[in-house]
């Protein structure tokens, strides 16, 4: 027999058994640094210019690029995004 498939809640942090407040807070970070990966593509950055403007380290730069949601903060993620020129606002939906 197949594995049993559930329907999304719409958040996967959720449906991986997160409670609901660490899978708001793991679902804003994977946006804000998904956002962050593509501003880096589509300006066609090298890791060492984006390092540049996000003032960080290059390594920082590749943590970014690899996805490696657990090295950067929610707070981390957006002053990265506010360097990038970019607005972050909250959005909440009742």
């Amino acid at each position: 027999m197949g594995e049993e498939i559930f329907d999304s809640s719409g958040n996967v942090f959720t449906d991986l058994g997160f409670s609901p407040e660490e899978a708001a807070i793991l679902q804003m970070r994977a946006d804000v640094m998904s956002d962050l990966r593509e501003f880096i593509k589509a300006k066609k950055l090298t890791q060492a210019k984006a390092a540049e403007v996000l003032g960080v380290s290059q390594s920082r730069v590749s943590d970014l690029t690899r996805g490696k949601w657990e090295r950067f903060s929610l707070e981390m993620l957006i002053i990265l995004a506010t360097r990038a020129g970019m607005r972050v606002s909250l959005k909440i939906a009742a």
